[in-house]
């Protein structure tokens, strides 16, 4: 699944763990490129890892009925600051709707502290081609 990973998201980083279109974990990896310059992860990394896992275990979920998902709305509440090792992400999802679906994120240390939490919105639309799309 990691190799169907682009763009930004490999920019930054992410890796799936584990994939379901009810739960996906996955990591990234702490870096100097990915803090801000008090030495803490910046917010976007989280807000980027739980729009990407969130629309592409709904995308996946989708695509055979000729839909496509992207994000709706990503709210996102920083707990507790990451400064090294590993940001876990471990999303839920909430609701499985025919136009949206709704997923919980919640981001981890390496201790299992609770860092961020983020509320994902998908929006599920039809392909403006209709055809089922195909994976790389």
């Amino acid at each position: 699944m990691n190799g169907a990973l682009r763009g930004f998201d490999r920019l930054y980083g992410l890796e799936l763990v584990s994939f379901s279109d009810t739960e996906v974990r996955a990591q990234v990896t702490v870096r100097d490129e990915l803090k801000q310059p008090a030495g803490l992860v910046h917010g976007g990394v989280y807000a980027s890892v739980a729009e990407s896992i969130a629309s592409l275990a709904t995308a996946l979920a989708v695509l055979e009925n000729g839909d496509m998902a992207m994000g709706m709305a990503n709210s996102t509440s920083f707990l507790r600051p990451v400064t090294e090792g590993v940001v876990h992400a471990h999303a839920t999802r909430l609701h499985r709707g025919r136009t949206t679906w709704v997923w919980d994120v919640r981001f981890s240390d390496d201790r299992d502290r609770t860092c961020a939490v983020t509320r994902m919105t998908i929006a599920v639309r039809p392909r403006p081609d209709g055809q089922p799309a195909r994976l790389p």
